[in-house]
Formats: C-alpha cells, structure tokens, sequence
C-alpha cells in the first residue's frame, strides 16, 4: 500500500514537473518571438518612382531599419548597392527595395519607345502600369478596325502634351516595353494605327 502510494506521489510530481517545463517553455517561445520581432535591419528605400531600366542612385534612396526577420536578406542593403545598377522593375516611392529588383543594365529585357495618342486618361502618370490597344486602319482610310491588346504589361515613363494647333490634342507617351514586343509596337506606328493607353487593371 505505501509502494502504491508512492508509485502514485512519483507520477503525480513527475506530471507538474513536466507542466511546470512546458509553462517555461511556452514563455521562453513568446519572448523570443518578441525579441526577435524587435531587431531591425539597415535596407534602402527608394524616395521616389524609379522606372525599369533607370540607373539606381543613392541620391534616390534613403536607409530604414526595419523589423525583416528572417527575410532581411532579400533587400537591398546599403552596402549592397553596387555601381551601375538599374531598376528591373517599377520601384515606387515609399518601396523598401528588394534584391530581385535590381540587377545589370545587360540584363534587362525592356525599351522603351514614344507614341503620340489623343486617348490618354488623365490619371496617367508616369511610373503607371498600362495597357497599348492599338485599331489599325480600315482599307479605305475612312476608319479604324476594332481596337485590340498590343501590349499587356507596359509602364510609363514620360507624358509630354503636344503643343500647337496642329497637334490635334494628341500626347506623347514614352513607354517602357519588353523588346518582344518593339516590333510590334513600332509596326503599329508607322502603320497608323490608333493607339491607346489603358491603365492595367481597368477593366477588372
């Protein structure tokens, strides 16, 4: 009877032991996650849109210390920036910069060309993502087919008004697109057709 006694006393202190671990455990967790919730990291934040294919300069980035954790070392350092190095994308003022989107100029994959366009929504801007239709001309002349995709994924980088009479309130647009599709662009251009710019998205 007291071996069963003890047996049970055994069991019983072994089982708040473990409890007790397991309470420690459990506030060790927290506060580690606190902590390293806590920890900061120096990475460069660009201050204003830069578009792809634009060198990166530090004149345009200013450095933050923010809580990355684990994924700190998927951004842009700042002595991590090297000489020469471009925008692979659209960075957008406020963005904290990642690596992927910085690289070489031989590596990039985009040009840009200018359009003249009288249908330019007034909320384009540069730095926005865009869409190109383009209507070719009907055989006669007297008209233009029915508007269709030229471009899916384009970004602005300059919008100029025509000035003058004989501009027809029409605006140039320089846009960046992927070289894939330069020649088709420049096809529609010099064929005459009627080019628009939709911000992407627009018709979602």
């Amino acid at each position: 009877m007291i071996r069963s006694r003890a047996h049970r006393r055994f069991y019983g202190d072994l089982r708040f032991v473990i409890g007790v671990l397991l309470v420690i455990a459990s506030i060790a967790g927290v506060w580690l996650l606190v902590a390293s919730s806590r920890q900061t990291s120096p990475v460069l934040q660009a201050t204003r849109t830069v578009l792809p294919g634009e060198t990166i300069r530090s004149a345009e980035l200013q450095v933050v210390d923010v809580g990355l954790g684990a994924v700190a070392d998927e951004y842009l350092a700042p002595h991590s920036l090297e000489p020469g190095a471009v925008a692979m994308r659209t960075l957008s003022a406020g963005e904290i910069v990642p690596l992927a989107a910085v690289g070489d100029a031989d590596d990039l994959h985009t040009t840009s060309v200018v359009i003249a366009s009288s249908a330019i929504p007034a909320d384009v801007k540069a730095g926005a993502d865009v869409e190109l239709w383009h209507a070719p001309p009907v055989d006669d002349g007297r008209g233009f087919e029915e508007p269709r995709i030229l471009v899916a994924d384009a970004v602005v980088a300059d919008v100029a008004e025509e000035a003058g009479m004989l501009a027809g309130g029409r605006t140039e647009v320089e846009v960046i697109v992927d070289r894939a599709d330069i020649a088709d662009v420049l096809a529609a251009i010099t064929g005459g057709d009627a080019i628009s710019l939709v911000p992407s998205g627009a018709g979602s």
